[in-house]
């Protein structure tokens, strides 16, 4: 029996011990362990998601048999349960920090939290000098007065030059991020897909003001069982290559190949598809699993050049709110085999070819074609000549420029040198914004221009390895090598299956002092995020009646999901706070304070854990402890400085009986190997990780909630499937 199977053995022996003690309820079945120790990965996997996430999972299958407003309650009682299996924890979401900026708010689709329409830039409003904290706020509120995106956009330009500001047609954006991949449907990474975003256009596509208009597909209708979408897509549309030379004319067929593209790629987001993660496109599931063999029985067809229908199995309300992916993106069929690409499906051996590798093996139908890219350094984009709706667009140039945080305050500076539009503040140029001022001005760049900028809806987590296949990146085996002994390793394992231990690694993490080390000690709560699912991301239209542990609660309309989400914790006597209902002035949120970070609760959880531990034979204690791999990068000094937070915090709050190892990594790429850039669950390459993060696809708390079921997207981070 090798290594793997040696620690498989020992974790479903754990699992046997365990199984009564967590689930007195209803007793985990335990299967036969020599049976399981020659599992593969996946059926491993199935057997240890059973244990720590079974309750969610149960409560989550009833949620989403349910419609309305019932399936959003049930949906809050179920993310209930997943965040008390403290399998991961809530940390941040983008945002919560001070800026300025060139940039209009909201004049593009930035209010949407899902979809890629918010990195769609041409309708931009962006001035050549810095936009003060004062004009910023009559900027919102004519967004707020405005009845359609169009008035609003017009009204911020006449305001803004009536106040003498100059608008440019340019925007230059710093990143982080590195591209994998310049195929938006083979991708399901935002730091791909933001690159990728304005080369096409959607069906639909979000407004400035948050509503769904025409994009391709002039209009569309449902039929009357809600499971057939017709779209009606405008003719003369335009593919080119990036010199912009003429193609072709996107047509029906455009998505049909799309989805064909889309069955040969695992990395790709074809979930959104499944009936059992997604939308439940006629047969996409059944295609999948080899239940049928005849592509043409997939819930997606052109009609004719200009009419295009998707089926579904069952309706699905939040379809259309999942237009903005990749895999609804259209592909050029014609350029696509240009660049030797295959169909699986077509029978044919499944190969890209060369498409997708670079910004010229692509095909353009959006509003900006890539004109130059260098990796780690600068990508831009000049307005598409054939664009469709050009009279939109009011950003002609666009760039990334490429920045790996090295320098904590070349941002700030360019920010203000005007080399790039915009940027939030870190606590070291936040120090300088309070201090320097422009030239011939009293007041200083934070007096005239600081604003601090709302939360989205993506929610970045710390992660539990609860089963970890890898002390080394599975890409590199030279690095980020773990300094565990083989006993340490499965004394390790051992505890990251037990929940109390879970929990009490999450209870002892200050959150506000990790997160002060990126934006500053004033507003180190205000991107906290503290439940998966953003608290203020569905409300009750009508009042509704759930039973929370046997007992009928009713909620009024226009609660907040959060809302109901605290009422099961609170239930379960879980000390978890993800509500608070004063927070956003009254309004109430899931937002800006620290609901889990309690030393108090973190010991008491540990101790529990202890208990059930010893009686498998497992010490923990000072002189015991366990030893858990944190990576950070260490080219980064915000990163550095939040893996010191996070080893002194968690060491401090559990009194020494857990070790935080810090794994260095000299570089992002290697970084990202470990914590980010994995398929798999047993490629990730940490014990805990604050590495990666989920932003919802669409209008619905399944968008999230999907990622965490059995074979859920997510789950790699957690060391499953």
């Amino acid at each position: 029996m090798n290594n793997a199977k040696k620690l498989l053995a020992m974790l479903l022996a754990l699992v046997m011990c365990l199984g009564v003690a967590a689930f007195a309820e209803e007793a985990v079945e335990v299967p036969d362990l020599a049976a399981i120790a020659e599992m593969d990965h996946d059926e491993a996997s199935e057997v240890i998601y059973d244990y720590v996430l079974g309750d969610f999972a149960a409560a989550y299958d009833e949620a989403k048999a349910e419609t309305g407003n019932l399936r959003m309650a049930k949906m809050a009682l179920a993310e209930a349960k997943l965040l008390e299996s403290g399998a991961f924890l809530p940390n941040i979401s983008n945002g919560g920090n001070y800026a300025m900026s060139r940039r209009a708010v909201h004049t593009n689709a930035d209010t949407i939290l899902w979809g890629l329409d918010e990195y769609r830039y041409h309708t931009l409003v962006v001035t050549n000098e810095l936009i003060t904290a004062e004009d910023r706020a009559s900027l919102l509120a004519l967004w707020s007065e405005a009845e359609t995106a169009d008035q609003y956009i017009a009204a911020a330009k006449d305001y803004l030059t009536g106040k003498g500001y100059t608008l440019s047609d340019s925007y230059v954006e710093s990143s982080p991020y590195n591209v994998n991949i310049w195929d938006t449907i083979a991708t399901s990474y935002t730091s791909d897909s933001m690159f990728i975003s304005g080369t096409y256009d959607n069906l639909l596509e979000y407004d400035a003001k948050g509503v769904q208009q025409p994009g391709i597909a002039e209009s569309y209708e449902v039929s009357e069982d809600g499971t057939v979408y017709t779209f009606h897509l405008r003719q003369g549309v335009k593919w080119v290559d990036q010199q912009g030379t003429e193609i072709g004319e996107v047509t029906a067929d455009d998505w049909v190949a799309s989805m064909e593209h889309l069955l040969d790629n695992s990395d790709a987001l074809g979930y959104l598809l499944t009936n059992t993660d997604g939308c439940g496109l006629l047969n996409f599931t059944a295609y999948l699993n080899g239940e049928i063999t005849d592509y043409t029985q997939i819930g997606v067809k052109a009609i004719d050049d200009y009419t295009l229908e998707y089926t579904l199995e069952a309706p699905f309300a939040p379809f259309t709110t999942m237009l903005g992916y990749g895999c609804f993106a259209p592909l050029n069929r014609d350029f696509y085999r240009s660049q030797g690409g295959t169909f699986g499906c077509e029978g044919e051996t499944y190969t890209p070819g060369d498409f997708g590798k670079t910004p010229a093996n692509i095909a353009y139908c959006g509003p900006f074609l890539i004109t130059n890219y260098t990796a780690q350094n600068t990508t831009r984009y000049e307005a598409n000549p054939t664009y469709w709706n050009a009279d939109a667009m009011n950003i002609h140039s666009l760039e990334y420029s490429y920045n790996d945080g090295s320098d904590v305050l070349r941002s700030y500076n360019e920010n203000k040198a005007g080399t790039i539009s915009g940027c939030g503040m870190n606590s070291s140029a936040l120090e300088l914004m309070k201090t320097e001022k422009p030239e011939g001005q009293d007041k200083t760049y934070f007096e005239l221009y600081g604003y601090i900028t709302p939360c989205d809806g993506t929610t970045f987590c710390g992660w539990m390895n609860v089963h970890r296949g890898t002390w080394a990146n599975f890409d590199n085996p030279d690095v980020g090598v773990s300094p565990k002994t083989q006993e340490e390793i499965d004394r390790t394992t051992a505890a990251m299956l037990n929940k109390h231990f879970r929990l009490a690694l999450a209870m002892g993490l200050d959150r506000g002092a990790w997160n002060a080390t990126r934006v500053g000690e004033e507003l180190k709560n205000a991107a906290i995020r503290n439940s998966y699912t953003p608290g203020t991301f569905q409300f009750l239209s009508a009042e509704t009646t759930v039973s929370i542990n046997g007992e009928d609660v009713t909620f009024p309309a226009g609660t907040a999901y959060g809302v109901i989400e605290q009422a099961q914790l609170d239930a379960d006597g879980v000390a978890l706070k993800v509500w608070d209902p004063e927070g956003d002035s009254g309004a109430g949120s899931g937002d800006g304070f620290d609901g889990w970070y309690s030393a108090e609760n973190a010991k008491a959880e540990l101790e529990q854990a202890i208990a059930e531990l010893a009686e498998q034979g497992v010490e923990v204690s000072a002189e015991q402890p366990i030893y858990v791999d944190y990576p950070y990068g260490s080219y980064s000094e915000i990163s550095t400085n939040q893996a010191n937070v996070t080893k002194q915090s968690i060491e401090a709050s559990l009194e020494g009986k857990v070790i935080v190892n810090l794994i260095a990594f000299d570089k992002d790429t290697d970084e990202e190997g470990a914590v980010y850039r994995f398929s798999y669950g047993d490629e990730a390459n940490f014990d805990f990780s604050t590495g990666s993060g989920w932003g919802p696809d669409y209008g619905d708390a399944q968008s999230y909630l999907d990622t965490i079921q059995a074979y859920g997207y997510m789950c790699k981070n957690i060391g499953l499937f």
